[in-house]
């Protein structure tokens, strides 16, 4: 018998390590994007607007955290500039993590997604696209480059929409001056790593954009990093720009 608590501690130390080693893990990926914040769930202020930040399946090609990227403060920063540039009832606080797969996610017209190309959606979650889209709610895909991530998103919302097809916008469209024009999307181009930036929209029955998708941009990381001095000022305000005229978009068209 008296051996049993030495095979007992000998048996919980690689568990007890195991274990260490996930939660060492587990808080370096909640700190990606974040700057080392836990990442906890906002109670929005009962405003006209409140941005809806979409969790969603994901493969693992960003850690799953791809979601979360730049949360909360890209958030609370844009609706800072809502507020400010705009009549829209907005307050700082008025942003929320919406599970793609519940039904809460119809409560809310604007929906910012970011790290698409992470996404591997649940058959719930590409039910509530196709319906989300249907009664007229728009998407705003940020922060992803290159081919292999473009298609691992577009092969997703196809899942949804299998006659859809994403068109080329340019800068003149309607989607990115609905309040002021950005002067560039070039400038912002040199400030993150993807390369040439182009934009796509995924049109509804009606000719309307749908899914608003940034290839090779990070908007986020403009709204989130402007204000201690990582980003400059003027590429920053294409994308405020940019984040406004979506928002106003998805509320009037």
């Amino acid at each position: 018998g008296g051996r049993h608590p030495q095979v007992n501690s000998v048996s919980r130390s690689p568990r007890l390590l195991f274990a260490l080693v996930v939660l060492f893990t587990t808080t370096l990926v909640l700190a990606q994007g974040f700057r080392g914040r836990r990442i906890e769930q906002n109670e929005p202020p009962a405003t006209e607007f409140v941005a809806a930040r979409w969790h969603f399946g994901t493969n693992g090609y960003i850690g799953h955290m791809g979601w979360s990227h730049n949360y909360p403060d890209s958030d609370r920063n844009l609706n800072g500039f809502l507020g400010r540039a705009t009549r829209l009832d907005v307050e700082d606080a008025s942003y929320r993590i919406i599970e793609l797969g519940s039904d809460e996610v119809f409560d809310h017209p604007f929906a910012y997604v970011s790290e698409p190309g992470e996404m591997e959606l649940t058959d719930q979650e590409v039910l509530n696209l196709r319906e989300f889209v249907g009664r007229g709610g728009f998407v705003l895909m940020d922060d992803f480059d290159g081919p292999v991530q473009w298609e691992q998103m577009r092969s997703q919302v196809r899942r949804a929409f299998p006659d859809g097809e994403f068109v080329p916008l340019d800068i003149g469209h309607v989607v990115f001056r609905t309040y002021m024009q950005p002067e560039s999307l070039e400038a912002m181009a040199e400030h993150v790593p993807g390369g040439e930036i182009h934009y796509y929209g995924l049109l509804d029955e009606a000719g309307r954009v749908a899914i608003l998708a940034g290839l090779n941009n990070d908007l986020a990381n403009f709204w989130d990093w402007y204000a201690d001095g990582q980003m400059p000022l003027k590429p920053a305000t294409d994308a405020f720009r940019i984040g406004t005229s979506a928002v106003l978009y998805s509320l009037t068209h």
